[in-house]
């Protein structure tokens, strides 16, 4: 007997028992358990080092483009970059928060989300502030932001929602195709109206429509639709040359004009264009060197919509393929991101964000390099524009929701 005891004494101490947890799960079921937890908490880490290289590029650049603007304004040559950092640390930490917000949530906001939008956008007829002939600013007391900026976000939101309301299948037909645009056109001709804002009212449209074609599982349309567009561009172009006078229609005629031959109106309308493209020229391969750019001191905003010809001068080719790169592998990511997503608003929330900075990077780009007329469009996360830095960290903040969901959902099919 007494052996026995000790025998059995051995055995407990030292015999490999498998013991239960308080939930009844076995060793094996609560390393799983620590897996897929330790999997919810994780963010896609290369979605945000590429977003925390452009933020550190963005800066660097920044200050080395604004520093004599800021001296001779106001008399701080790190003006615009203590501005921008500010919005850059306030923007990571609503990016941080918005990323622990279950991105279902979202589809809750998406009516009050898009009738605030439409209410700030009543708020600049009396509450707005002029900057160089428009007026799309509002103005409170500690900060000063772009209704339009906020609008993005809420039709991103707002879009997804009615499109996952409609079902896919329901998009074939022509009610159910044309009735997800209708948040964006309502806000698109608001700004238009109100803000005279061509370039962010058509940006409006393209996030609409980017959602819309990958949700859609008729592409057909969308190649007619593509065609008439060309067709159009086209013949009024023709038509443009045909005219007499065509400049009595309008400034935006005038940057059609200077886009087509800019050289012709290099001391007016045209300047900003041939000093851009003086800068990029002048930079060669590998640029003048950072800091050592001396186009800044005459491109008009230099520090906003013509950032990238500053980089090109000083950073050459090498440093404008850079940049390029960089957002390339932004949006692959985004679309991995989207491509992995378990549900379809999930996947139309990226989406939204994936098209909204891609064309504005092309715009951007584009008019810099006098591919298209002249827009009034910023370089995302490099350019100067501190609600616009803001609104797009919140943009952020929702794909790395959908992404750490899709973590979990990873996580939990190992397991099996």
């Amino acid at each position: 007997m007494e052996k026995a005891l000790t025998q059995r004494g051995k055995t407990d101490r030292w015999s490999p028992v498998k013991k239960r947890d308080r939930a009844g799960n076995k060793p094996e079921q609560q390393k799983k358990t620590e897996k897929v937890k330790g999997e919810w908490t994780l963010h896609d880490y290369s979605l945000i080092f590429i977003i925390l290289v452009l933020l550190a590029f963005g800066l660097v650049l920044l200050y080395s483009t604004s520093s004599y603007i800021g001296i001779v304004r106001y008399g701080d040559s790190a003006y615009f970059l203590k501005r921008q950092l500010a919005f850059t640390i306030g923007g990571l930490a609503l990016m941080a928060g918005i990323s622990y917000v279950p991105y279902r949530w979202w589809r809750y906001l998406a009516v009050p989300a898009f009738l605030v939008s439409v209410g700030l956008i009543v708020l600049l007829t009396r509450y707005g502030r002029e900057v160089n002939g428009a007026t799309r600013w509002l103005d409170f007391k500690f900060i000063s932001m772009q209704p339009s900026e906020a609008a993005k976000v809420a039709i991103i939101i707002c879009t997804a929602y009615v499109i996952e309301l409609i079902g896919r299948r329901r998009l074939q037909k022509i009610w159910g195709f044309l009735l997800p645009m209708v948040p964006a056109a309502i806000i698109a001709a608001m700004l238009l109206i109100i803000t005279n804002n061509l370039s962010s009212a058509l940006i409006m449209l393209a996030i609409a429509f980017g959602m819309l074609f990958v949700a859609c599982p008729d592409y057909k349309r969308f190649v007619v639709i593509a065609v008439l567009g060309v067709i159009l561009c086209a013949g009024f172009l023709i038509y443009l040359k045909r005219l007499d006078d065509p400049s009595s229609m309008g400034f935006r005629i005038d940057r059609i004009l200077v886009w087509m031959d800019p050289q012709a109106y290099a001391g007016d309308t045209g300047y900003q264009t041939i000093q851009a493209l003086y800068a990029i020229g002048s930079g060669g391969i590998f640029g003048k060197g950072l800091g050592q750019s001396m186009q800044k001191l005459v491109v008009p905003e230099a520090q906003n919509d013509m950032i990238f010809s500053i980089v090109c001068e000083e950073l050459g080719l090498f440093g404008g393929i850079a940049i390029i790169l960089l957002f390339i592998l932004l949006l692959w990511r985004f679309i991995m991101v989207a491509g992995n997503a378990k549900d379809l608003y999930g996947a139309l929330i990226v989406t939204g964000v994936v098209t909204h900075i891609a064309v504005q990077v092309f715009l951007n780009i584009a008019v810099v390099t006098n591919t298209i007329p002249n827009t009034g469009v910023t370089l995302p996360f490099i350019s100067y524009g501190g609600s616009s830095l803001f609104f797009l960290l919140a943009e952020i903040g929702m794909v790395l929701s959908v992404a750490r969901v899709n973590n979990r959902e990873a996580a939990e099919r190992e397991m099996v």
